[in-house]
């Protein structure tokens, strides 16, 4: 990509008004001269339209499949179940018990044991005094608002400037990528990914100020993700390698603050999460490593080799590799002025490396199709040779392959459905699977199904992790080509040229 292709500074952009989008939307959306047309007014009124229907579209599918069709909140109830623990409400809570929290025997005949730190705990004890029936149609809403908030800082983070442009390009992205697997997953489980997501692109993208400087809490909000899911934890070596020591030591303290809080409420389950080593000792904890919905590098070795043993040392092997990929990749995106796709590139490595990435966590893919396609609307609008159209092509395809490879495909066209109860959406689900039941009962037995995976099923049962493997290989090699970008200072005026750009084409072309 050429040096026009950059993001707005380090990662948000200033909050002056961008008045080459003015002029441009302007002089081609004005029918008279006593009727001006506001910037990107079309495209809100657009965008606003395609997110209801498919929100419409989904509330259907909601109706129609019947119970547990689009809503099963089955972590939500574990999330609700673990803080009635810190509540010390019985049943749940064992007063008999060393560590309540973690001595718990899980819920419903799955046995889901609670898998998140003290802290975790603590946070949902606050939301278990709500009662069910409003606490998950809460849980609805709260995803997909966290899901517009996401792609909102995303586009911020890409120099949208322009309140109605921003809005407007935020509203048909969401609509894009609503039906995404990862992203109705997480909505039918009740799960927090999508949160997570939010809050750690709004503390990555807090503007620079006038002198460039960055907040200096910038971080702790990361840091606190990471104190409820341990794999935020990959933004530290990635603010270590592109040289961001402050923002390194404030994630850290915001973790840390999360541990020193849960042993102050809840020591005794501290101790054994931290302490005595559950954290790491016990990762099949969470179920089974191999099991379809389980797309990391540990997925993939383990159903490859056969058993949840002998696929720990090509696990390691392969996370280091990866790892080490990520971290320069991200290392050189951030270096060339690209901060947000290096944060993406860091959060795609966290999924590869973490031992456990469950379809669900997968939503990070929300956020990257948006920024494939604000570089291919960008990279087309500025297209001056043929190279430069067909580089626009190129990440336009980039942006329809993850919509393609993560999309919620009906499970209707396997024919059945895959131990799944109705949710077995996408590619994952073509081939049969190992049902969560068997491995609570008997742990690893070397007949179950994914060991015995053979020729397409290889592919689409590890749909999310090849993807992501050659996701990462394409920012590389993307990463090195690319020129350094101009330099441009967050905070302190107008959003570049080309972004402003970029929007204006989204504003006229709805």
């Amino acid at each position: 990509m050429p040096p026009s292709m950059t993001d707005a500074g380090p990662c948000a952009p200033s909050l002056g008004p961008l008045a080459d989008i003015v002029t441009g939307v302007n002089s081609v959306a004005v029918s008279s001269p006593e009727a001006p047309r506001v910037p990107g007014t079309r495209l809100v009124k657009a965008g606003a339209i395609a997110f209801l229907a498919v929100v419409a579209s989904w509330v259907i599918y909601a109706l129609l499949s019947g119970r547990n069709g689009a809503l099963d909140p089955v972590d939500l109830t574990v999330y609700r179940d673990g803080g009635l623990i810190v509540r010390q409400v019985q049943p749940y809570y064992d007063p008999h018990a060393t560590a309540p929290l973690y001595d718990w025997g899980g819920y419903s005949s799955l046995a889901l044991k609670f898998t998140y730190t003290p802290f975790a705990a603590i946070a949902f004890a606050l939301f278990s005094f709500i009662p069910w029936t409003p606490l998950w149609v809460l849980s609805v809403i709260v995803n997909i608002a966290a899901l517009l908030a996401a792609l909102w800082f995303t586009f911020g983070g890409l120099g949208y400037a322009d309140r109605r442009v921003r809005l407007g390009a935020t509203l048909v992205a969401a609509a894009v990528v609503f039906w995404l697997q990862p992203v109705v997953r997480t909505i039918y489980l009740g799960q927090i990914n999508l949160i997570l997501m939010a809050a750690i692109i709004w503390d990555l993208c807090q503007p620079d100020n006038s002198k460039g400087r960055s907040p200096w809490w910038k971080g702790a909000v990361t840091g606190v993700t990471a104190g409820i899911k341990l794999v935020p934890l990959i933004f530290v070596p990635y603010m270590l390698v592109t040289k961001k020591f402050r923002e390194a030591a404030m994630t850290m303290a915001g973790f840390l603050a999360t541990v020193g809080v849960g042993f102050v409420i809840l020591p005794s389950d501290s101790a054994k999460w931290w302490l005595h080593g559950m954290f790491l000792a016990n990762g099949n904890r969470t179920g089974f490593m191999g099991w379809a919905g389980n797309q990391s590098l540990r997925a993939i070795t383990t159903r490859l080799t056969g058993s949840v043993a002998a696929g720990q040392g090509p696990w390691i092997a392969a996370a280091v590799v990866a790892f080490a990929l990520g971290m320069i990749t991200a290392a050189l995106l951030e270096r060339k002025g690209y901060h947000l796709p290096a944060i993406l590139a860091t959060a795609l490595t966290g999924l590869l490396v973490s031992p456990v990435s469950w379809d669900h966590h997968w939503v990070w893919v929300a956020p990257a199709v948006a920024v494939a396609g604000h570089y291919a609307i960008q990279r087309r609008r500025t297209a001056r040779s043929s190279a430069q159209r067909w580089q626009a092509r190129g990440l336009a395809a980039l942006a329809v392959g993850m919509i393609a490879t993560f999309a919620a495909w009906p499970d209707a066209l396997w024919e059945s459905q895959r131990n799944l109860a109705r949710f077995s959406l996408g590619l994952l689900w073509a081939q049969p699977n190992t049902t969560p039941i068997l491995f609570s009962k008997y742990g690893d037995l070397p007949r179950y199904v994914e060991y015995h995976w053979h020729g397409f099923q290889l592919l689409w049962g590890n749909a999310y992790v090849l993807a992501g493997t050659a996701l990462l290989l394409i920012l590389l090699v993307l990463a090195v080509r690319l020129r350094t970008a101009a330099p441009t200072f967050a905070g302190a005026g107008p959003a570049s040229q080309d972004t402003q750009q970029a929007a204006a084409t989204w504003s006229m072309g709805h």
